[in-house]
């Protein structure tokens, strides 16, 4: 049976946080291929916009450069408007009837699985792989839900602390890989 992982976020930059989760999903899981796919809005931030998709894109391309079992999925950002996660996993068990799904979410998002759009569904789709953040205690998942937690590099990072250091003039260059580092320098972004 093939196991795929579904990576779903923002992206906004991608950090090296987000590549240590993937590197852990796929040795822990055994996975035979990861998805990262960004959303278009997330209905957790209603109020924030993400940068412009291409730009996401572009520097979600370098990150993943020589990354042949990781692929990048624009479903969400051509759908538009909010992305809900049962929209893409109802997809991909669609394109994928024979297959086990992981769906991969940080840890703040694990209890609030049962308020997510239809929750009984995706529950049953999809197992679900919580991310750890450092220093935070495990916790169970909430009935319907199944999953695991990754034990590999929980990282204290995040897309916003490096938007912060980019507009106060900081070096993101350990954060970030060097072409993503290089991409932003170039095209001045989260000025």
């Amino acid at each position: 049976m093939e196991h795929i992982g579904l990576f779903g976020g923002s992206f906004d930059p991608v950090h090296l946080g987000h590549l240590l989760v993937a590197q852990a999903a796929r040795e822990e899981l055994g996975l035979s291929r990861l998805f990262l796919i960004p959303t278009s809005q997330s209905p957790f931030k209603p109020d924030t916009r993400p940068s412009p998709a291409q730009e996401r894109m572009r520097l979600l391309r370098l990150a993943l450069a020589g990354k042949t079992w990781c692929s990048i999925d624009e479903q969400e950002i051509h759908r538009g408007g909010v992305s809900y996660t049962i929209d893409t996993v109802r997809d991909y068990a669609g394109r994928f009837p024979l297959a086990r799904l992981f769906y991969l979410i940080g840890a703040d998002h694990l209890l609030q699985l049962p308020k997510w759009r239809a929750a009984e569904e995706l529950a049953r789709l999809a197992e679900f792989v919580v991310i750890p953040r450092p220093g935070q205690p495990a916790a169970s998942f909430p009935a319907p839900f199944r999953g695991r937690w990754l034990a590999g590099f929980p990282l204290g990072v995040s897309s916003s602390q490096i938007r912060e250091r980019i507009k106060a003039g900081l070096a993101i260059d350990h954060l970030v890989p060097l072409l993503v580092a290089e991409g932003i320098r170039n095209n001045r972004l989260y000025l």
